[in-house]
């Protein structure tokens, strides 16, 4: 292959993936490595970022073998990833201890000192919050789950770790280090540590009151550039690991809600998209800053200066069905250990735990709303619409009658019951109708599950070209509208959209369902907090 090339990384919960891609966007090879979470009972969730290093050179290589690229054609790095995670680096750019994920609450206690207070709504002390909010159109969150929750946990906890970081990373701008020796991030990979002025041609760079009121070390912070600017260039050591030629330009990262946005093609204001990653989400373009506490919708800063994007996270999305496939559907194997699973012990083995298209297969045969069964998919607790990491998942109206193939489908429908109800919340944020969306992400590769996601949505969803992968394809455009070689509108025509799901006469039985689901969070909270008091 003599044609210029793009390699764009995207960092997901799961691992690096790695993709050549052409520069029309069209993913040429893709190669992934595992990375594993480990998830404590105390409300620890780390991962190391040397493994997601290592993993990524690895699975560069491959992908730039098996596409038969040529080094010396690359045309520019492109990276993409997971965000709201924290990344200790020290002066020799090495990380100095794990990172701290989005999902790491053991700063809750030292959170709630920032912004919670005994007068507060959903955990937010409202003298504290607002602050954040006016500048920022978001806060610090009470569960400790974020890079202030994070910041603090090192400084008053590990403080052995925090006296040895130079500066603390988000995970897209540590790539950007390795890749070119300079630590630096944008207002767009800082979005969830809710540092920037974010107003609509507000100036640029920190705001100093809020560094003093997340009690954040300004020393540790990393150099902030405009979103969309050239990083730097590919160190010489890291091309001859790859096998590629130095110097090829290093687009600064940005979080995989960026990337998801061109990858969609939906890039018109209020254009919609539904990724359904680990966690799931729904986005657009919006000409406004605005703010939703209670429910945990924001806008942040976006691909341009006058079109905000809008952010909130469901904390499990495809999550649940990987949990389901190792945990629960996999073969009796005598199950000890098997390290497949994200952090639990006990999971099947890659070798034994059934393919997700056999997974899929088996929901198929189960009716439309399994027979009244309900599947909660609160594994990880949840972010948006209802901030809550107690509560818990499970399944409601199980009989005998039940089998494996109405818990696969169950869970397939839970997630898109939880989705439901955070698209409720987002068409009151947008103020108006969303009348179709966008679909993309590993789940969205199953058209049993966009079909069920248009009859829980009662709209068409759009099925985007290779979903899986469409992460992969944006960030790699959105590296050449950095160099000004494309401009966001010729973006639709690189995308292509191949398949539309319609809502169906299930669409009724899932109304019915919903109605219930909606019901369930505010009767179960009240006892999963009992249940895990102590």
């Amino acid at each position: 292959m003599e044609e210029p090339w793009i390699l764009a990384v995207d960092l997901g919960n799961g691992g690096p993936k790695v993709a050549v891609v052409s520069l029309e966007g069209e993913v040429l090879r893709v190669a992934f490595r595992p990375v594993h979470a480990r998830i404590g009972i105390d409300g620890a969730a780390t991962q190391d970022a040397v493994e997601w290093w290592t993993g990524l050179t690895s699975a560069a290589r491959e992908a730039i073998s098996g596409a038969g690229a040529g080094g010396g054609r690359l045309h520019v790095v492109a990276i993409t990833g997971q965000y709201g995670s924290s990344v200790p680096v020290g002066a020799d750019g090495e990380p100095v201890g794990d990172v701290l994920l989005w999902a790491d609450t053991r700063a809750r206690d030292l959170a709630r000192e920032v912004i919670g207070g005994p007068l507060n709504i959903g955990g937010f002390a409202p003298h504290k919050v607002l602050p954040f909010v006016r500048v920022t159109g978001g806060a610090p969150s009470p569960s400790g789950a974020d890079p202030t929750g994070h910041a603090l946990l090192l400084r008053e906890r590990l403080r052995e770790v925090y006296e040895k970081t130079r500066v603390i990373l988000e995970p897209v701008d540590y790539l950007g280090l390795r890749f070119t020796g300079r630590a630096a991030a944008t207002p767009a990979s800082m979005l969830a540590s809710w540092l920037t002025d974010n107003r609509i041609g507000a100036p640029f760079g920190y705001v100093e009151e809020l560094l003093v009121r997340a009690r954040r070390d300004k020393s540790k912070l990393p150099e902030l550039l405009p979103t969309g600017a050239v990083l730097g260039t590919l160190l010489p050591d890291v091309a001859e690991e790859l096998g590629v030629a130095a110097g090829v330009p290093v687009v600064c990262g940005v979080p995989d809600l960026h990337a998801a946005v061109i990858g969609s093609g939906a890039i018109a204001p209020y254009d919609t998209h539904v990724a359904v990653s680990t966690t799931a989400w729904i986005s657009a373009r919006v000409p406004f800053k605005r703010t939703d506490i209670l429910h945990q919708i924001a806008t942040v800063p976006g691909i341009d200066a006058a079109h905000p994007l809008v952010v909130n996270n469901q904390e499990t999305g495809g999550a649940a069905l990987h949990w389901l496939r190792e945990q629960i559907v996999a073969p009796d194997d005598g199950l000890l250990g098997g390290g497949s699973g994200i952090g639990a012990e006990g999971a099947a083995a890659e070798s034994l735990a059934p393919s997700f298209d056999d997974l899929i297969r088996l929901a198929a045969r189960a009716p439309a709303g399994c027979e009244g069964l309900l599947f909660t998919p609160w594994l990880n607790g949840e972010r948006s619409p209802a901030e809550d990491k107690v509560v818990r998942a499970g399944w409601l109206n199980l009989s005998l009658r039940t089998d494996r193939a109405m818990l696969v489908r169950s869970v397939l429908e839970g997630v898109a019951y939880n989705a439901r109800w955070l698209f409720d919340a987002y068409e009151k944020f947008l103020r108006r109708p969303v009348p179709k969306v966008r679909i993309l992400g590993g789940g969205a590769q199953s058209e049993l599950w966009c079909q069920i996601y248009a009859d829980v949505f009662g709209r068409p969803v759009e099925q985007v070209a290779d979903p899986r992968n469409a992460q992969l394809r944006g960030v790699a455009l959105w590296a050449r509208i950095c160099l000004g070689e494309l401009a966001l509108q010729d973006v639709p025509g690189l995308v292509p959209v191949p398949e539309s799901f319609v809502p169906t006469d299930a669409a009724a039985v899932y109304a019915r369902q919903y109605r219930e689901y909606r019901r369930l969070f505010g009767r179960l909270k009240g006892l999963y907090h009992r249940l895990n008091s102590g």
